[in-house]
């Protein structure tokens, strides 16, 4: 198969990697379409020493497996193998089990392939009326539900969304669904563009003022971008971080003590949710599509 493979000498196509073997209990998925990730560049920058074919967003088809039922379906998949011994995966999931791998992120083969492997117990079925384009967006989706899962948003409070990348207005959306104090911040007005054609209320940083915002997101993928949304957050706010970079910047953290500001760190969260919201056109993902890409120029891409 084809594969797009970060190795010690940087990112490269290979035509003839072997497919992956699935293991008794796990998948083997035609990958349909996959989504890059502002992590996939990071990881290429060295972010957590990955080695392997990457990719974690994917919409596939399952076209090997041992357990009844699943060969042939269309499906997204979770992307945290767990041991599934330890308490941690017994009593809240593989997300932080410490042997866990984690697909096309840590000790995993991943998504920019022609085929991947997951077990079953990763998989989801998309619904039978949900695109492809729309579908891909699965993983990034559920992460954005995780912030309203960990941050109590009151319905009249002021939230700031710092990023109008594809993280961020995902975020911006799905806290818009119950909140409408919902902006999302960016550095220049034409950052800014996109989420106005969403609907969304829009602000630019430096206009954000300090000490304002009950909750601020910070989705920039940047350093400057954590500065920008500490800097905003209120005293007794809660931050929530959601961007992965390579690189340790140096952060004043005294204004969290100051300030006794919440910091959460936010990353995988629930798919049935996000392709629920997907299959009702809750929350608009086509227009965040900049680009196609046959895998052969991947790199390109």
């Amino acid at each position: 198969m084809r594969a797009l493979v970060l190795t010690d000498g940087g990112a490269r196509l290979e035509a003839y990697r072997p497919r992956p073997a699935a293991a008794p209990g796990e998948a083997l998925v035609r990958v349909l379409k996959a989504g890059i990730c502002a992590t996939d560049l990071e990881l290429i920058k060295g972010y957590a020493a990955f080695r392997g074919v990457l990719g974690h967003e994917f919409v596939g088809r399952v076209e090997r497996c041992d357990v009844a039922g699943w060969t042939g379906r269309r499906v997204v998949g979770t992307i945290n193998i767990g041991c599934r011994r330890c308490s941690v995966c017994l009593e809240e999931g593989p997300e932080h089990c410490a042997t866990r791998t984690v697909l096309g992120i840590v000790g995993r083969d991943g998504a920019f392939a022609d085929y991947l492997s997951l077990p079953v117990e990763n998989l989801l079925p998309v619904p039978g009326g949900l695109a492809d384009d729309e579908a891909v967006f699965a993983e990034p989706l559920a992460a954005a539900l995780r912030v309203p899962e960990q941050a109590v948003v009151p319905p009249s409070g002021r939230v700031a969304v710092v990023g109008p990348g594809r993280l961020g207005l995902l975020v911006a959306q799905v806290l818009a669904l119950a909140n409408d104090g919902v902006v999302v911040m960016g550095r220049n007005r034409r950052s800014l563009e996109l989420p106005r054609q969403l609907g969304l209320e829009t602000g630019l940083v430096a206009d954000a003022g300090s000490d304002r915002w009950d909750l601020v997101v910070e989705a920039t993928g940047n350093a400057e971008g954590f500065a920008a949304a500490l800097d905003m957050v209120r005293p007794r706010g809660t931050l929530a971080l959601k961007s992965t970079f390579a690189g340790a910047p140096p952060m004043d953290l005294t204004k969290l003590v100051v300030g006794e500001v919440t910091v959460i760190g936010s990353r995988c969260g629930p798919y049935a949710p996000a392709l629920d919201l997907l299959a009702r056109g809750a929350v608009r993902v086509r227009p965040l599509i900049e680009a196609e890409y046959d895998l052969t120029d991947g790199l390109e891409a």
